[in-house]
């Protein structure tokens, strides 16, 4: 990628005269930083790998819940979900329960600066209505994103203006979200396989420590794999999408996932499992490049998944409000971080409050119900999660090491 210079963020003016970028979200679900360009050894994510040569790699982006929902809600904000009332996991469906006075969905801060607004789940040229459902069923995964919104709110009103890609064109500058399931437990997951030229081999694997070494769980765990590769193949068909239409130069893309992996220890578990994601973002060639924005550059600072947020506003040229918890992490008004926060509350009817933050180094985890053991029953996981009545089974039969039983353990610090 070419930049046609350097200027901060915060010195562009908000004007319409100004050639403002559009701004694309590729958001996956459910997956942590498990790909080639993040150095993983048994997966191949050529698409990823060349949006990280041309665009900058950040290696310690966290979420600030390892569930969707929570994640979701603070995302769209740029606030804490604890902030905003949002932590538990697919709250406030039924009541009507809305945001607390001054904050408001990004799609609102970037519509009053003359943005389009979409949450793609048309990615074809059709003039047919269809859902993503639909289309999964008729074998077109390509042309499809889930245009999942799942927030722990009500919004009044339409939060974006359309769910077709073949509108953004002709409305730009625009900001537009497609949202991929592959890495989530579903369908998309369970043939994965088959939508890849080398899935994973179970047998051959490298699995983390804490898992057992068992076919079940090697199963489990290359199919996991093999679902970032599947995501792959779609992140590659929208980067197709915006070069034939002649948006790539003008589109700053952001690749980032709603939490970590979704497999034993990961979603909806604090620890770095749950809550570390990858974050791509590549600039495109004809706006000028924000200070120090260097493609192929990778970054360790931390960043919140709420600082994307903030970030996408200032790429605007929209002043993020002084309430937005979020920080600009790109331009010579970027706000490093010491810390990233993130908490875990009710997740389904499993009911829990944990706070942690992280350094660059180190993560603190406070569990205000120490008496619950880690691995809680939880209908959605014992039926999602083979590792988990495997774990059951074998720490029963006393086959489990030490680090795989603490997972059992009745109580937790």
């Amino acid at each position: 990628m070419s930049c046609a210079g350097e200027v901060s963020i915060d010195d562009r003016a908000p004007s319409k005269d100004l050639d403002k970028p559009n701004i694309l979200w590729i958001i996956a679900e459910d997956l942590g930083p498990e790909l080639s360009a993040y150095g993983h050894p048994e997966v191949q994510t050529p698409n990823l790998d060349q949006l990280a040569l041309n665009g900058v790699r950040y290696t310690h982006a966290f979420t600030t819940s390892p569930v969707c929902s929570s994640s979701r809600s603070a995302f769209m904000t740029g606030m804490y979900q604890t902030t905003i009332g949002a932590h538990n996991h697919r709250s406030h469906r039924e009541d009507n329960y809305p945001l607390p006075d001054g904050v408001r969905l990004i799609t609102d801060w970037l519509r009053d600066a003359d943005y389009f607004t979409g949450n793609i789940v048309d990615l074809t040229d059709s003039d047919e209505e269809f859902h993503y459902r639909e289309v999964m069923e008729g074998g077109f995964a390509d042309f499809a994103g889930t245009g999942k919104t799942d927030w722990n709110f009500h919004y009044e009103g339409e939060p974006f203006d359309t769910d077709r890609w073949s509108d953004l064109a002709r409305n730009e500058p625009f900001y537009a979200q497609v949202n991929f399931p592959e890495t989530h437990r579903g369908p998309e997951w369970e043939n994965a396989h088959k939508q890849i030229m080398r899935p994973a081999n179970p047998s051959a694997v490298s699995m983390p420590p804490y898992y057992p070494d068992h076919p079940e769980a090697r199963a489990d765990w290359a199919q996991y794999l093999n679902s970032i590769m599947s995501l792959d193949r779609k992140v590659g068909f929208v980067l197709n999408r915006l070069e034939e239409d002649g948006l790539a130069d003008r589109t700053v893309v952001i690749f980032m996932s709603d939490h970590g992996r979704a497999m034993v220890r990961g979603k909806q578990w604090p620890y770095d499992s749950g809550l570390h994601v990858p974050l791509i973002v590549r600039w495109p060639s004809e706006i000028p490049a924000p200070k120090g924005f260097t493609a192929g550059a990778i970054e360790d600072r931390l960043i919140a998944s709420i600082d994307v947020s903030a970030t996408t506003l200032a790429i605007a040229g929209v002043v993020p409000p002084a309430k937005m918890q979020g920080q600009v992490f790109l331009g010579e008004g970027a706000s490093p971080r010491a810390y990233v926060f993130s908490g875990r509350d009710r997740g389904d009817e499993t009911i829990d409050r944990i706070r942690t933050v992280r350094d660059d180094q180190y993560r603190y985890i406070r569990n205000y119900y120490p008496e619950q053991g880690l691995l809680q029953l939880n209908r959605y996981k014992e039926f999602s999660y083979p590792m988990i009545p495997l774990m059951r089974e074998l720490h029963e039969a006393g086959q489990l090491t030490s680090v795989q039983a603490a997972l059992l353990a009745p109580s937790r610090p």
